[in-house]
């Protein structure tokens, strides 16, 4: 999934090759530049109603994002449908103006309206059925992908649309990666316990101390080995997970595209809840069908 920032302080829209050449869909990947926020950092374009921001310079900064994405007709804004998230497995089916339904993911058939989802370091997932002309949106942190929303979702749209996997294209935007996504061992011992592939979405790395690998002899021990072990960090590959149940469920490899962008990694152009401690904007993922 390339970026083109252009130049400072201009507003631009993620786009999902996986996604490309399909005329009737609506879609894209907000970042945090270009808009009327004054925090964070100044002209962001936060669009979450976060704690502090200005309602008014939230609601101008969804303006400007969706004449952005392109989701108007007649010089008229689509209505925006977004979720009350709770880190669920819950998806609703969204046939008009949807009024802030509580879960985490939003499936739809209905041309003119405009799903979403907000994350700050959470994937967001966009699926669209080619033949069918339906789409979802999704919301996974590790919480939502041990419940496995995605594959849920794909049979959401099954059972609400008769979509087959094999004419889905799915798209994975910008989230935190395996390169800053430490946690616990209760995360890992809760990915063990619901996929035979946990293994493979986690990886350790030894705690780095330049002062201990200065003076190793300042940490001698009479306990065998003779010095004290540095504790393991443990990382999450969580777009690898959220792969791995597309996979499962059918949808082809090469129709999954995910974006290369790490939240933590690139704060210079998207919001990170984690490297920002809290006190961070919200993105939208969001996608939508031409009448």
């Amino acid at each position: 999934m390339p970026i083109k920032v252009g130049a400072s302080g201009k507003l631009n829209i993620l786009r999902a090759e996986s996604l490309e050449g399909i005329p009737w869909l609506v879609h894209g990947f907000s970042t945090r530049v270009g808009g009327f926020s004054k925090l964070y950092g100044g002209n962001a374009l936060n669009l979450g109603f976060t704690k502090g921001d200005w309602r008014a310079d939230v609601e101008r900064n969804r303006e400007a994002f969706l004449k952005a994405v392109g989701a108007m007709r007649r010089e008229q804004q689509w209505p925006l449908v977004t979720l009350r998230q709770v880190h669920s497995d819950l998806i609703q089916r969204v046939s008009g103006v949807a009024q802030h339904p509580v879960g985490d993911g939003l499936v739809t058939n209905t041309p003119g309206v405009l799903l979403a989802v907000q994350t700050a370091d959470c994937l967001p997932v966009v699926l669209v059925d080619t033949k069918r002309r339906a789409l979802g949106v999704f919301h996974a942190g590790w919480r939502g992908t041990i419940k496995r929303i995605v594959e849920k979702g794909v049979g959401e749209m099954r059972r609400w649309f008769e979509s087959q996997p094999e004419d889905i294209r799915a798209a994975i935007g910008p989230g935190i990666h395996k390169c800053c996504y430490e946690v616990g061992e209760e995360v890992r011992s809760k990915f063990e316990s619901q996929f035979a592939y946990a293994a493979d979405l986690f990886h350790e790395i030894k705690e780095a101390d330049p002062i201990r690998d200065k003076y190793p002899l300042l940490f001698l021990s009479a306990r065998p080995p003779g010095h004290s072990e540095l504790p393991l960090k443990l990382f999450l590959d969580l777009v690898e997970a959220n792969r791995r149940q597309l996979l499962a469920v059918g949808v082809p490899a090469k129709s999954i595209g995910a974006s290369d962008l790490c939240t933590s990694c690139r704060r210079d152009i998207l919001f990170s809840y984690r490297a920002e401690h809290g006190n961070t904007g919200r993105l939208l993922g969001v996608a939508g069908i031409r009448g």
